[in-house]
């Protein structure tokens, strides 16, 4: 079953592109903007990526960590940061626990294919760890806005 509005997010290991160990918990008393994207380095993926890193004080003002999350590897993480300069989080989630938590991992259906993969969505989750907003089949344009107004008029 996949967590939704109004449910506290789970407490689970997560590694970093740099190898670190984290959780979500241990942003409590910070918003989080949990973004699920694709691949690492694909124009959809890197336009969401530079978004949010053009906006991450407009972010980081209202006390929100911006979080990034695919299936690849820590070296494709680590190389997508510094190419794009990305000040931001990039969580490794190769094995899709988490996608599979938040249900946005999904079979997707390319003419010629059918593979599985995230889902672009993200997660609006409070400093407490509750889940305040689901943006899901998320479109690149627009969206960075989208989470910052409702981190402003919501939560902030």
């Amino acid at each position: 079953m996949a967590i939704e509005v109004g449910q506290t997010v789970p407490d689970m290991k997560l590694k970093t592109s740099e190898g670190n160990n984290v959780t979500l918990n241990e942003y409590k008393g910070k918003h989080v903007v949990l973004y699920f994207y694709p691949k690492d380095s694909t124009p959809g993926c890197t336009s969401e990526a530079c978004s949010f890193r053009d906006n991450h004080e407009s972010f980081a003002d209202l006390n929100a960590e911006i979080i990034g999350v695919s299936p690849d590897s820590a070296e494709s993480h680590q190389n997508f940061k510094d190419k794009h300069d990305l000040p931001f989080t990039l969580i490794v989630d190769d094995d899709h626990q988490l996608a599979e938590s938040f249900g946005v991992w999904k079979l997707k259906k390319k003419p010629d294919r059918e593979y599985w993969g995230n889902e672009r969505a993200t997660f609006i989750i409070d400093k407490d760890g509750v889940v305040q907003k689901v943006f899901r089949d998320v479109n690149v344009d627009g969206h960075t806005d989208e989470a910052l107004q409702f981190i402003r008029e919501n939560l902030a």
